[in-house]
């Protein structure tokens, strides 16, 4: 008997965590990239873009960083009033993006959930921030 209660430590000590800890915790991770997600289609929403990227578009993401998708308006930009609301969706894309990001190199390159919502929020990102900077590049000069 004491020789099994010896063996029980060492398996539980050397194991790891038990499979549904894994499990869970995959599951908890990937709900949290289903959420983010979803917010990004609500940014979207809110700012009269379709709710997904073109898949195509979306392909081109994969592989690159979230900052390489953001890096769209000059250095110095700066955000006129009126287009403070398009911007800040912008901003919000792209800091779910990187969140959504984070979340799946955590999970791994073989998840393909959570690497093609990686790849389609920094899709979204790159689209939300040409609509800032276009945005910015039509207003007019403050104080005309």
């Amino acid at each position: 008997m004491k020789w099994l209660a010896i063996a029980i430590v060492v398996v539980v000590a050397c194991g790891g965590a038990p499979a549904s800890d894994t499990l869970s915790k995959r599951l908890e991770l990937e709900n949290r990239v289903t959420m983010l997600w979803s917010q990004i289609r609500e940014f979207r929403r809110d700012a009269n873009m379709p709710l997904d990227p073109p898949r195509n578009f979306v392909f081109q993401f994969h592989g690159r960083s979230v900052q390489e998708a953001a890096r769209v308006c000059t250095d110095g930009h700066e955000v006129p009033p009126r287009c403070n609301d398009v911007c800040s969706i912008s901003d919000n894309i792209c800091d779910n993006a990187e969140a959504i990001c984070s979340i799946a190199d955590e999970l791994g390159k073989g998840d393909e959930y959570a690497q093609d919502k990686c790849a389609s929020a920094k899709a979204s990102c790159r689209e939300a921030k040409q609509r800032c900077c276009a945005c910015s590049a039509a207003a007019p000069p403050e104080g005309t």
